[in-house]
């Protein structure tokens, strides 16, 4: 009886530190995603001083960095940009990739950025693409082993359960100074190129900010999660331990 009253007040504390902790973070993430959309919207009103469009920006990235073999390609959706290493291309989507606005020109600027990071040898972005498959696999799989260890009280497969979902708050990890130095790239090339002045260059350095919060509050979410999964163990292990000991 021991073990099992252990355990449950075990996950019970750790639920009600997740619970605490979870509030906050969850404040992080609503906040970051309406900075989003409402950063997006702000600066996609009216055309940039220069009418230089998303796909020229990124073409102007691209070549201050001499980078001559990236293709760049409309696609479908809102906010749906991205750089896919697979076909070495850039992805913008509709409204950045054919339109002069400052939003336009700063999300493409740092798509552009991550196609340079690969070019470079960039080490953080080298690490999360060597990561990539065994993140996918654990994050397929590590629930399942996390529930059914805890279904059949095997301490090992929950162990194994964590072990997997570590990798995702790793990649989360990776993913924050890719981020950041992509945008950190994007706003020194637009400044220096002379795509955007002034105040349009502080809107797109407004736009970059917005979106890398919403990786800080991604990284936060997902280790909060594991600290919750380690403490659940803990607790099992504690109980288990003092179970063992009141037999003897």
């Amino acid at each position: 009886m021991a073990n099992i009253y252990y355990s449950g007040y075990g996950a019970f504390l750790a639920d009600n530190l997740y619970c605490l902790l979870l509030i906050p973070v969850l404040i992080l993430s609503l906040w970051a995603q309406a900075k989003v959309s409402g950063s997006f919207r702000k600066f996609s009103n009216g055309s940039n001083r220069r009418r230089i469009t998303g796909a020229q920006a990124a073409m102007s990235v691209l070549r201050a960095h001499g980078i001559h073999d990236v293709g760049i390609r409309s696609v479908s959706g809102n906010l749906t940009d991205h750089y896919d290493p697979r076909d070495n291309t850039i992805y913008l989507s509709e409204n950045v990739y054919n339109t002069a606005t400052i939003a336009a020109v700063g999300v493409a600027a740092h798509e552009a950025g991550h196609a340079v990071q690969y070019a470079h040898g960039y080490f953080p972005i080298r690490l999360r693409s060597a990561i990539l498959p065994v993140t996918q696999f654990g994050s397929q799989f590590s629930f399942v082993l996390l529930v059914v260890g805890m279904l059949l009280y095997s301490q090992t497969l929950f162990f194994l359960g964590i072990v997997f979902f570590s990798m995702t708050t790793l990649f989360q990890l990776v993913t924050l100074p890719v981020e950041l130095n992509a945008s950190r790239r994007a706003l020194e090339t637009i400044e220096g190129e002379g795509l955007l002045d002034g105040e349009e260059l502080r809107g797109a350095k407004k736009v970059l900010t917005a979106a890398a919060l919403t990786y800080v509050a991604a990284l936060l979410m997902s280790l909060l999660q594991l600290l919750r999964y380690v403490l659940i163990f803990a607790s099992r292990n504690g109980g288990n331990r003092r179970g063992g000991s009141g037999r003897r």
